[in-house]
């Protein structure tokens, strides 16, 4: 049994209440890259990665072991384990210590895309482009400011920021549309 896919999820599921290391080891090994990869394009190092995952792992084995999450399949599981290291590491950025920081991540909405700027280890194009974003967000407009940190920065509804700012949605969106374009101009003058 040198794979997950070789046992039924049955089997998978007594195998990992019974800390049966043919299921848990390959479980680990087949899975961690994915989250590494994700952490690392989300402002994360090998080292977060490790730590996200391990916490990760704890917790699907401890929901498997106490039937909070029973696997279909080796899928199910595969997936479960990566959306609980997913989530853990978005916790991880929205924490305390994350928010004085803004994260490249939460930018994404704001990059200006170009071919040659797209290569992942091109840290230093990444990070003059995510300064000059952060430099254009502090000089746009605070009503702008505040609209798009409410939307993107505090993940509220256009229908409640709509309500905060007493207009309509649809005027909400548009004003939100008119202040990404405006920041996308600054940003682009601070190339």
């Amino acid at each position: 049994m040198n794979t997950l896919t070789d046992i039924n999820s049955s089997q998978i599921i007594e195998l990992i209440k019974n800390n049966d290391e043919r299921v848990l080891k390959p479980l680990y090994q087949s899975n961690f890259h994915k989250v590494e990869a994700f952490v690392l394009k989300n402002s994360g190092t090998k080292e977060h990665a490790k730590d996200v995952y391990q916490e990760a792992f704890i917790t699907v084995w401890n929901n498997v072991k106490t039937n909070k999450f029973t696997p279909q399949n080796n899928h199910s599981l595969n997936g479960y384990l990566y959306t609980i290291s997913k989530n853990k590491w978005m916790d991880h950025l929205r924490s305390k210590h994350y928010k004085k920081t803004v994260v490249a991540s939460k930018l994404n909405h704001f990059e200006i895309s170009n071919k040659e700027t797209q290569e992942s280890h091109d840290d230093i194009l990444k990070e003059n482009r995510l300064q000059g974003v952060m430099q254009a967000f502090k000089d746009l407009g605070l009503p702008c400011k505040d609209l798009l940190t409410k939307f993107y920065f505090e993940k509220k509804s256009m229908n409640t920021i709509a309500e905060e700012l007493q207009l309509d949605a649809a005027s909400t969106r548009n004003k939100k549309y008119r202040c990404m374009q405006k920041l996308r101009e600054l940003a682009l003058k601070k190339r």
